[in-house]
């Protein structure tokens, strides 16, 4: 059965079932976006570190280069990682705040 199917809109789908796949769409475009931010992270992060440590581009890494965007990757990540928990702990402080509204 389809998703969007005849049972989605048509009236002998129950208030749950209609919950539960509005849930599940939700969902499902939730994961979409973290993949498409995490996609765009790497691949802002891959051009910046390369911009960076690879000068003069050819058909191998010298190991400078390879410390460099291991080092460079690493920074990233380690920023990431401390906004998106300081971004989390603020969203669930401000939930609640915003439901009692």
């Amino acid at each position: 059965m389809s998703l969007f199917g005849s049972s989605f809109s048509g009236s002998s789908a129950s208030p749950a079932d209609m919950a539960a796949r509005k849930e599940a769409i939700m969902a499902s475009v939730r994961g979409e976006i973290a993949l498409a931010n995490a996609q765009e992270l790497m691949n802002k992060t891959n051009e910046k570190c390369f911009e960076k440590c690879v000068t003069k581009p050819s058909t191998s890494l010298s190991s400078s280069e390879q410390t460099c965007l291991s080092r460079c990757l690493d920074r990233y990540m380690e920023a990431f990682n401390i906004v998106s928990k300081a971004y989390t702990a603020r969203i669930s402080k401000e939930a609640p705040l915003l439901a009692s509204q």
